[in-house]
């Protein structure tokens, strides 16, 4: 399947940079050099995440991040020339997901890049079923034989993360990133404490479906046909 990336800063020599390097590492990329022209590119092309820059003249950064997040549901990684932390408040509190400060290094862009779009990596589909259980993406609902379960929303991100991928054995690193995410200060206990929580709802909600620990390595999702 094919990312989409709109790369937005009216600086030529930063869009450039930022566009080869994501050609490079296989990403298609639509490039704008104001938020203006940002917002036009995305009435005709449906795009997976935004690189923008923040000091830009007309829309500037943190105002085009609010209207790709309220507007587009888009994640947003910010680009700015300045450290200050009042800035890096703004862009989160904008909606932005990171937040890079020029000059930065092409690697680090990239896994970035890599670690938002597998944090924002979900089923297409409204709902997924493993076993008796249904897990409903719209209404945040989980079902079963036994009604209708509504469970913390970390939980519910949880199962979906593990009903997305059956059978397959998941890192406690690879949960903490795509549900806390990359500057999460807690550590692997916080994962062990929810699946704990997760699998006592699921012995009297779903008792076919189980989560199950992998010694060493994390946490799988079974459920019987």
């Amino acid at each position: 399947m094919t990312t989409w990336i709109l790369a937005v800063d009216d600086d030529l020599h930063m869009l450039n940079f930022v566009s080869t390097e994501l050609r490079h590492s296989g990403y298609e990329v639509i490039e704008a050099g104001s938020g203006e022209q940002a917002l036009v590119c995305l009435n005709s092309k449906k795009v997976d995440l935004a690189i923008v820059d923040v000091m830009m003249p007309g829309i500037d950064g943190f105002e085009l991040t609010r209207i790709l997040r309220k507007d587009y549901d888009l994640p947003v990684i910010l680009l700015t020339a300045r450290h200050h932390i009042e800035d890096k408040e703004r862009g989160f509190l904008a909606g932005s997901d990171d937040y890079l400060v020029k000059p930065f290094d092409s690697k680090e862009l990239m896994y970035r890049v890599k670690a938002i779009l597998r944090r924002y990596d979900h089923p297409v589909e409204d709902t997924l079923t493993i076993g008796s259980l249904t897990i409903d993406f719209k209404s945040y609902e989980v079902r079963s034989d036994q009604g209708i379960l509504l469970i913390p929303l970390k939980e519910f991100e949880l199962l979906a993360l593990l009903a997305s991928k059956p059978r397959q054995v998941l890192s406690r690193d690879l949960m903490i990133e795509r549900i806390w995410g990359i500057d999460f200060q807690g550590d692997e206990q916080t994962v062990n404490v929810h699946i704990k929580r997760l699998r006592q709802r699921l012995e009297r909600f779903a008792p076919d479906v189980q989560i199950i620990t992998v010694r060493g390595v994390g946490y799988k999702l079974e459920g019987n046909p």
